[in-house]
């Protein structure tokens, strides 16, 4: 069964990881979020499923005004190419709605099946944002917070640089 928001909440919790969330109107874009999460401190993040053409599936994270095409992140990454994945995938793999895609979301792939790749500069910032696996909130977290949630998963991300 996939998690939710408040069990994703309380698996923050029980590590002792403090967050605030801020809740919102649904936003399914940078610009979305833009106009009206951008008070809220912080690195602000968009989250990419990408599938290779050997069906290995990825969760990108850059943050919200990096520019990159596909191709590019490819070759940061390391494979050949990708495409985005489908909504069906999404949903079996991470438990969420396109829109709502997020590096929380990741406690809900017990077989490590995704892997994810986080831009260097969220990693390095003071704290990030991201949905809470719905995109009607905003959950700022440290990124040493972030680090701690993602060991408890299981997922070691690749770090990359955009630029």
């Amino acid at each position: 069964m996939k998690k939710s928001r408040n069990d994703l909440e309380q698996h923050l919790t029980d590590l002792a990881i403090s967050f605030d969330v801020f809740e919102h109107p649904a936003v399914y874009t940078v610009e979305e979020a833009q106009k009206h999460c951008s008070d809220i401190a912080g690195c602000h993040c968009k989250n990419l499923f990408l599938r290779t053409k050997k069906k290995q599936l990825w969760l990108v994270v850059l943050e919200d005004t990096t520019s990159i095409d596909l191709k590019q992140l490819a070759t940061l990454v390391g494979v050949k190419a990708w495409s985005f994945a489908s909504p069906d995938r999404l949903m079996e793999h991470l438990g969420v709605e396109p829109g709502s895609v997020t590096p929380f979301a990741l406690i809900n792939d017990q077989d490590k099946v995704v892997n994810l790749a986080i831009e260097e500069k969220i990693l390095n910032s003071e704290s990030a944002n991201f949905h809470p696996l719905v995109n009607t909130a905003t959950l700022n977290i440290t990124s040493e917070g972030l680090k701690e949630f993602l060991k408890s998963t299981g997922h070691v991300a690749v770090e990359i640089r955009c630029g």
